[in-house]
Parts: C-alpha cells; sequence; structure tokens
C-alpha cells in the first residue's frame, strides 16, 4: 500500500540579520494510513516547522521552504497554488495547534468556526453542520454543548479551548492529522481521553497522524514509529520499541535517560543532555550534536553523518554507532 503522506529532501529556512536559519535540513518520512509517527526532540530541533510546512503555513518572509517534495495521495503540495492549498487543509489534512487562544477567531462564535469547514469541505447544511459541531463538542468532553456553541474563545479555559482545537482539527474527518503537542494545556484526566479519541479516529477512519511532542510517554503509549530531530535533521528513526529498548544514537539515548521511569529506585538521578543545542545560523563543520556527545571521535567534528539503516526498520545518523560498532554499549545504559 502507497504511503499517504511522502516527504522527500524538505528543507525550510528563514532569512533573517542574523543569516541563514536551516530550521529544517533535508528531512525525509513516509506515513501510512491508520499509521502514527511521532517526532520528537528538544525545543528548537525543527518539529513545529515540520508541520507547519507540510500544511504550507510557514511566515514568508522570513521563512521560505527551499526544497523537497510534500505529497499527499500522489498529489504534491509544494505545486498547488494558495487557493488549491486552502481546499486541502481541513478536508485532506489538518492540525491541530499547541496555542488555541492564537489559532481561535475572537470575533467568531466557537459555533460558527466548527460549523464553517463542514459547511465548505464536507457539504453540510447550517442544520447538519450544526449538529456535528455538537457532537464534536460533546465527543472532546465539552458539555452543556448547545450553549457552547454560541460563546467566543474568550469565555473558554485553556484546556476548553484545546478540546475545540481538536474538535475542528477532527471534523472533517482528514486523511492525515498533525497533532502538535495536542494535550498541552488539558488537565490529566483528560488527556487520555483525548488521545484515545485522536487513536480511535486513526484506527476507525484509517486517519495517518504525526504526533510532534516531548512527552516520551504519550510517545510510547500511541506511536509505531518514532523520527528523532535534532539541529534540523532526522538523526533517528525507528518503530517505538526499537527506540525504547535499543537506541543507536546518542542524542535519543540522552532524552531517555533525562525523563524519569516509575521503576526506578527513589535515589536514581536523572542524566540531562549538557550544553545547548546549536545555532543554527551559524555553519559548522561535522556532527551538530558532537558538543554535547559522550562519544564523539574525531570523524565527527569533519563529517555529517548521513541517516544509515543500523537494523531491520531502524537508521540511525552516528558515526559511532554505524562505523565503529559500539552500539552495544549504549543499549546497555539504556536498559
Amino acid at each position: 500500500m502507497p504511503p499517504v503522506l511522502e516527504v522527500r529532501g524538505l528543507k525550510t529556512h528563514f532569512y533573517t540579520e542574523a543569516g541563514v536559519v536551516k530550521a529544517v535540513d533535508d528531512v525525509s518520512f513516509d506515513l501510512h494510513r491508520g499509521e502514527t509517527m511521532a517526532i520528537v526532540g528538544e525545543s528548537g530541533c525543527g518539529k513545529s516547522v515540520t508541520a507547519l510546512s507540510i500544511m504550507r503555513l510557514v511566515q514568508s518572509p522570513p521563512g521560505r521552504i527551499v526544497a523537497g517534495e510534500i505529497i499527499l495521495n500522489g498529489e504534491s503540495l509544494l505545486e498547488l497554488s494558495a487557493e488549491e492549498m486552502r481546499k486541502r487543509r481541513g478536508r485532506d489534512i489538518a492540525m491541530i495547534f499547541q496555542e488555541p487562544m492564537t489559532s481561535l477567531n475572537p470575533v467568531l462564535t466557537i459555533g460558527r468556526q466548527l460549523t464553517e469547514p463542514l459547511e465548505l469541505h464536507v457539504g453540510l447544511d447550517a442544520k447538519k453542520a450544526k449538529e456535528r459541531a455538537m457532537t464534536l463538542l460533546d465527543e472532546v468532553g465539552i458539555s452543556d454543548v448547545e450553549r457552547r456553541l454560541g460563546e467566543y474563545p474568550h469565555q473558554f479555559s485553556g484546556g476548553m479551548r484545546q478540546r475545540v482545537m481538536i474538535a475542528m482539527a477532527l471534523a472533517c474527518e482528514p486523511q492525515v492529522l498533525l497533532a502538535y503537542e495536542p494535550t498541552t494545556a488539558v488537565d490529566v484526566t483528560i488527556q487520555a481521553q483525548l488521545l484515545e479519541l485522536i487513536h480511535r479516529l486513526a484506527r476507525e477512519k484509517g486517519t495517518a497522524v504525526v504526533l510532534i511532542t516531548h512527552n516520551l510517554g504519550i510517545v510510547a503509549r500511541y506511536a509505531s514509529k518514532v523520527n528523532v530531530m535534532y539541529a534540523g535533521h532526522i538523526v533517528e528513526s525507528a518503530n517505538a520499541k526499537q527506540m525504547y529498548g535499543s537506541p543507536r544514537h546518542p542524542y535519543t539515548l540522552g532524552l531517555l535517560k533525562s525523563v524519569p521511569r516509575l521503576d526506578s529506585v527513589v535515589t536514581t538521578r536523572l542524566v540531562p543532555i549538557d550544553g545547548m543545542p546549536p545555532d543554527l545560523s551559524k555553519k559548522t563543520s561535522g556532527c551538530a550534536f558532537r558538543p554535547r556527545c559522550a562519544f564523539a571521535i574525531g570523524k565527527c567534528a569533519i563529517e555529517d553523518p548521513p541517516l544509515l539503516e543500523v537494523d531491520d526498520e531502524q537508521r540511525a545518523a552516528c558515526w559511532v554507532n554505524v562505523r565503529e560498532n559500539v552500539h552495544d554499549e549504549v543499549t546497555t545504559e539504556a536498559r
């Protein structure tokens, strides 16, 4: 079965006074129907710009997609006009944004913001669109839905606005859903409910989900594939079991060791990753993670490692793991 979404050699740069910031630099992946793929990494690694690039929502200027392909069901999104792309958003591909207060229109009611895409993309009349909107609000845990449809975003709490954003993204049952920290402002008691709703949609409707998050617990529970990003690159790609059980890139190992575990003893210390992510406006040679890596060798300062296969369905961009065969040591520490 061909992938529903193909990203090939995607490069998105920002042209600033400080120089060219290569926020996304040669990112490639495939996504199939019903599959949930996670993109993880520190802030500034390129996760959100990757998602915005796929949606063609990168602000220009200063940002611009300079190379690559984004193919949805065999159709190149980068070749569509602005008007044609607007017709795809919401219907074929949708995104749950992290900041609902800046994403919702403050002068339109919640009801109008939910019914408009249903009328435009699905062709529902006003009555059926309203019924569908009430069902969506009920599914994301909002009560008294008929009254709530007539209210404005400022009348909702942060968590409630996030639920509205999820309802809007799910409204037209898109083929691809980009979920950017979908439960950021939601109470812990509601997080599982919303994630299960997204997961059920993927299972029942065949929706492909890109889950962009810092929460590795969510990744372990819901993702089938994981792409680890650093400095605009994918540095490791694997299924979730491989990533948690046998990470092959030192950055992946560092992320896992910095997360608390319920099965560890009380005195176990978390191990943060030393240093800071690189300044992407400055040109550097070699591996971008080298200054923070405990496994770096001489070659790491000279040549940027490519993303190569190190195991079945697992790839890593690291000279140490691929060339020097010391990944057993890394795996032992991860366990």
